[in-house]
């Protein structure tokens, strides 16, 4: 059972309208519902018939199996119009639960540790609220519950299967519960929001041998050792100082014993920025260096660069609409912090390079309950509070966006 007096306080002094508070209990029930049963990529088949139970339920049109598991459903409201999408990503993670609630993961190594039930439940309730309320905007809201966020990306197959089309969709929105925020603050902002993600796995062959013999040998560890080392160029001598990027190595695997030189090595790493002018430069730069390198030391190598997430970069008339009704909506000192940006990715990035849209963070963590702990932790939770929040933003986007004239 919710305590719905605090509640009811709190989503008052966030001017939630009582519709939108009445909705609360069932919001919480539908996460935790959502919490125990908790699915990797593509593999989101109990998710997606919880979906399409309420949407039946409620009499709302949808499609189902779209990209595997996806699904979209259509609202219209009181005559024709433009067509604002919704998206709610709906995956977990590989990762054993470790919170002691009733409600904790009944599959042994999956959990939704970043948050992806609570944005199933808020768009479930943002699709309730606005069915019975298509009085209040005028065209169309296009709900799209996408699965595979995490890996290897549903975004991408669900925009091949069409479903920014019939009808057109003119913008999109979307967020993302956030535990890096305090409840009761929204992150967004014109631009890039987060950063693309792209990965590498470099194989250095070399020659091995004895340890007390480094002269007849190629010594691979060396090498690896210097790519390391040199790949740190990238972002300080190779990426405009303005500019923010990273280069990550997080994995170096060499060798079997002490006296003995490695003959390979791997290396496994990251790479993101914001700017998506990079995109056509930092793959090529990392394969100059470790040509460069294991040219120098008479090594080989083989190079294995995914471009995974491109940067997830808002359209400024969209992000000023969300910062507009956040401002409308959250009651706090700190409320919208324009200045919002994380190094993670999100492969909403591929919606917004379609169509224009605004993708934003939804503060949700409070440490005097112990919901502070980060994405992709074990103990990760979150103010449930946040969920009638997250429906009364969605609500008054399609409001402002689909304005009846």
């Amino acid at each position: 059972m919710v305590s719905t007096v605090s509640l009811d306080a709190i989503l008052h002094k966030h001017r939630i309208r009582p519709t939108i508070q009445a909705l609360q209990e069932e919001l919480v029930q539908w996460r935790r519902t959502l919490h125990q049963k908790p699915e990797l990529a593509f593999n989101e088949t109990i998710t997606a018939e919880f979906i399409t139970q309420q949407l039946t339920t409620w009499g709302i049109p949808h499609e189902t199996g779209v990209a595997k598991t996806g699904i979209v459903a259509i609202i219209e409201g009181t005559t024709a119009g433009k067509v604002l999408a919704i998206r709610a990503d709906m995956d977990a993670l590989p990762i054993q639960e470790e919170n002691e609630v009733d409600y904790r993961s009944q599959h042994d190594g999956i959990m939704h540790a970043c948050g992806h039930d609570g944005h199933v439940a808020i768009a479930l309730g943002t699709a309730k609220y606005l069915h019975e309320h298509r009085d209040s905007f005028q065209g169309t809201v296009k709900l799209i519950f996408q699965p595979a966020e995490e890996s290897p990306g549903g975004a991408k197959p669900m925009i091949e299967a069409g479903v920014l089309k019939n009808p057109d969709v003119d913008a999109i929105i979307g967020l993302h519960i956030w535990n890096n925020l305090p409840l009761g603050t929204v992150g967004v902002r014109p631009g890039a929001l987060m950063a693309s993600a792209e990965s590498f796995h470099i194989y250095i062959q070399g020659k091995g041998g004895h340890g007390a013999l480094p002269h007849q040998t190629v010594d691979s560890i060396v090498v690896g050792s210097h790519i390391v080392t040199t790949l740190q160029t990238m972002v300080s001598r190779t990426v405009n100082p303005l500019d923010a990027a990273v280069v990550t190595v997080g994995e170096f695997k060499a060798g079997k014993a002490h006296n003995v030189i490695a003959d390979y090595a791997e290396l496994s790493g990251t790479v993101r920025y914001f700017n998506p002018e990079l995109t056509a430069v930092m793959g090529d730069r990392l394969e100059t260096i470790i040509n460069g390198v294991c040219q120098s030391y008479g090594a080989t190598y083989e190079l294995d660069y995914v471009r995974l997430y491109p940067p997830t970069i808002n359209d400024p008339e969209m992000a000023a609409l969300v910062k507009s009704v956040a401002e409308e909506t959250i009651e706090t000192p700190l409320g919208v912090v324009p200045d919002c940006q994380t190094m993670g990715s999100e492969d909403m990035s591929f919606f917004l390079q379609e169509v224009p849209g605004c993708y934003f963070f939804l503060g949700s963590a409070n440490p005097q309950r112990d919901l502070a702990y980060p994405h992709h932790h074990p103990l990760f939770n979150f103010d449930e509070t946040v969920l009638g929040m997250g429906v009364e933003m969605f609500a008054r986007c399609v409001e402002k966006f689909l304005a009846i004239a």
